[in-house]
């Protein structure tokens, strides 16, 4: 008797099908879970207060991991963005010293994230050489600034109304950083899905040269997501160096594998082409909840570190893995 099953090409399905098995679904079902597991193993994770404390785990590193999954997206990538937030810092707290108010302050933090972005994408796209060697590089560069100037010494006495950046609440439970994380996740959501550029990005990341003779101009795509990159950072700068009231050179330290990680669990494919900033909103609540839920159980921050790294691997390598099964 022969078999009359058909296999349904992606294309054919209905919206809900292809909603349904998607990377998001699922994420969203894992997060849920470690939502529910979290519920049961400590008796204060349902409080309001600390759930709100929660999102700092995530908001600054989410914000830096918008613009980094359109950048991966593109087929580059920025591994010195902890190293611009260390080096945005540093100046912001060489300004109080001298008196500068907080407008100035956030002024120079986003304007330190720009220049140092701006670094990065003139030697990408300008002079040709790789992101990937050309960040390590700037990484090093950057921080290393930062232990120049400041050393083993810390800048404090930030402006009370500096404050409100990483401290602030806007109504009860909801802070200033998530209403700012929020609305950021909008805006990429909005560039990336529903624009010219978005469409551009993609372009780029499946096939540069093709993007090329279709009248894309790829250097100047791939300049400009350097410089939202280092702008991200210079903002996550701003709102950590409030929330910490300080400022040390080693700041943000290994953020950059944390940032990394949330792209590519957002389902942002390393290799560039694909991916969504949806994926990348619940891949942050994800992270988030791990790390808060491991916290509360008092589980040492290098145990976090081995949970990061292990997520990082499974993600890249299960995909792989499951094409091999499946052939």
């Amino acid at each position: 008797m022969t078999d009359t099953t058909r296999f349904i090409p992606d294309r054919l399905q209905s919206p809900l099908e292809r909603r349904l098995k998607s990377w998001e679904t699922l994420l969203l079902a894992v997060a849920v879970s470690i939502f529910i597991v979290n519920s049961f193993t400590s008796p204060y994770f349902l409080n309001a207060w600390n759930l709100s404390d929660m999102t700092f785990n995530f908001t600054e590193k989410a914000m830096i991991a918008f613009a980094m999954a359109l950048l991966i997206i593109a087929g580059e990538i920025d591994l010195s963005v902890a190293s611009i937030i260390a080096l945005a810092s540093t100046a912001m707290g060489a300004a109080v010293q001298i008196g500068i108010g907080t407008p100035g302050l956030v002024l120079i933090g986003l304007g330190v994230g720009l220049i140092c972005g701006a670094f990065n994408g003139f030697l990408v796209t300008k002079l040709g050489l790789p992101s990937i060697v050309v960040t390590i590089g700037t990484m090093s560069l950057f921080r290393g600034i930062s232990y120049i100037i400041l050393g083993d010494q810390a800048y404090r006495g930030y402006p009370s109304d500096f404050s409100f950046f990483g401290q602030g609440y806007v109504f009860w439970v909801i802070s200033f950083e998530f209403v700012l994380f929020a609305i950021i996740a909008l805006i990429y959501f909005v560039i990336l899905h529903n624009t010219n550029f978005g469409r551009a990005v993609y372009a780029i990341g499946n096939n540069p040269v093709g993007a090329e003779f279709s009248g894309i101009r790829v250097a100047r795509v791939k300049f400009i997501l350097f410089l939202l990159t280092g702008l991200m950072s210079g903002v996550a700068a701003v709102c950590l160096t409030s929330r910490l009231a300080s400022t040390r050179p080693s700041i943000a330290f290994g953020w950059e594998l944390e940032i990394v990680t949330m792209v590519v669990l957002g389902g942002v494919n390393i290799l560039g082409g694909s991916g969504t900033i949806p994926g990348v909103v619940i891949a942050a609540f994800v992270m988030g909840l791990v790390t808060f839920g491991l916290g509360l159980l008092n589980v040492p921050g290098i145990v976090m570190s081995i949970v990061i790294g292990l997520l990082l691997i499974g993600v890249i390598a299960l995909p792989r893995l499951w094409e091999k099964w499946k052939s």
